[in-house]
């Protein structure tokens, strides 16, 4: 195996010698490796794409060089240094492309950024270098024509698609668990046209798409010694979408003070000090290039993902858990119950939500 990786880096324009490859990270999606040369060194990251989820390599690719690009072309505009740092940059494989297939899997290689950590745990600091660091990853993209990036997974963040989904479950019933969760799905299906917005506001024109992460963790941020937030990274989602579903996703994350599969429920809440910085950092760079309407909005946009995300694990437990990994049966339904409950969280804070933005954006 370890020779087939070096067979593999063959195939890319390396500047340097890899003595061995071994696993890197803990994605959930892609397998990433780092290089070792042999001077002890690590220079460059090697992925094999999971193109059972991304199945046109070919756009998903061209949406990160076009993204890499962009960033590279502002920073070198503002006279940024250490760029290298800033933005990630990929090798093209020897027959000109930025990619590899050997014939059964997709790979990439990009240069391992030095000098750089990532973080798992959240605190007010990080979450306001986070809001930084996307807002200004956005405001970067905000003057990418319409039509240049593509969707790599098409209503990825589409409401109404994903109520579809769970509406679908409910009528197959596919695990006989219907019965089990008619509260959660009568208190689903009230929202739901509230929940709809984003779609509604977009076809009427108020409402405009965006180039999103559409992954917005703090671990999909590299930090440098001092805690300052260096590049994003994680680029597979970057494509158009809403910004409040850029926002809400972070501080689904983020600001949820108990765990995503929280048993103990009254762990789970939204932590504001968190909301709060993530929020000050976000809009020292979204502020120039949002519209009222989606600073208005951005609070919704925190309720939507969690809506969203309480939809998504719901529709897979009545589905008979086919696309989460579980680790136990009822394993989507605690992760439902988890989500909602930060979902009535944010619903409740909603108010004070809305005056911290006001306050920002007034100074």
């Amino acid at each position: 195996m370890k020779n087939e990786y070096l067979q593999i880096l063959d195939q890319f324009n390396l500047g340097g010698q890899v003595k061995e490859v071994t696993p890197f990270g803990n994605g959930h999606i892609n397998d990433t490796f780092k290089t070792v040369a042999p001077d002890g060194e690590s220079r460059y990251i090697l992925q094999r794409i999971n193109h059972s989820i991304f199945t046109r390599v070919d756009i998903l690719q061209s949406n990160i060089r076009t993204v890499t690009s962009h960033i590279r072309k502002k920073l070198e505009e503002k006279g940024e240094s250490d760029i290298d740092r800033k933005v990630l940059t990929f090798l093209p494989a020897r027959d000109g492309k930025n990619f590899y297939c050997d014939g059964k899997n997709y790979w990439r290689v990009c240069l391992m950024i030095p000098r750089s950590q990532s973080f798992e745990k959240i605190t007010p600091e990080l979450a306001c270098q986070a809001g930084k660091a996307f807002g200004k990853f956005q405001y970067m993209l905000s003057d990418i024509p319409k039509g240049v990036l593509q969707e790599t997974i098409p209503d990825f963040h589409n409401m109404e698609f994903r109520l579809q989904q769970l509406k679908g479950a409910v009528v197959a019933n596919t695990a006989g668990r219907l019965s089990q969760v008619q509260t959660l799905v009568n208190e689903i299906e009230s929202r739901a046209e509230g929940m709809c917005i984003q779609e509604r506001l977009y076809r009427e024109g108020s409402l405009k798409k965006r180039i999103n992460h559409c992954d917005t963790k703090v671990n999909n941020i590299l930090f440098d010694e001092d805690g300052q937030a260096l590049c994003v990274i994680d680029l597979d989602t970057v494509m158009p979408g809403f910004v409040l579903s850029d926002f809400g996703d972070f501080v689904r994350t983020g600001a949820n003070t108990g765990l995503e599969d929280d048993e103990d429920l009254s762990r789970v809440g939204v932590d504001m000090d968190i909301f709060k910085a993530y929020a000050k950092g976000y809009l020292e760079y979204a502020r120039s290039f949002l519209t009222p309407l989606e600073i208005r909005l951005l609070p919704y946009g925190a309720r939507l993902l969690t809506y969203m995300q309480t939809v998504r694990f719901l529709t897979d437990y009545l589905n008979g858990d086919t696309y989460y990994k579980i680790n136990r049966p009822d394993h989507n339904l605690i992760r439902t119950k988890a989500q909602f409950k930060l979902l009535l969280s944010l619903e409740a804070a909603k108010e004070k939500m809305k005056a911290y933005i006001k306050s920002v954006i007034q100074g």
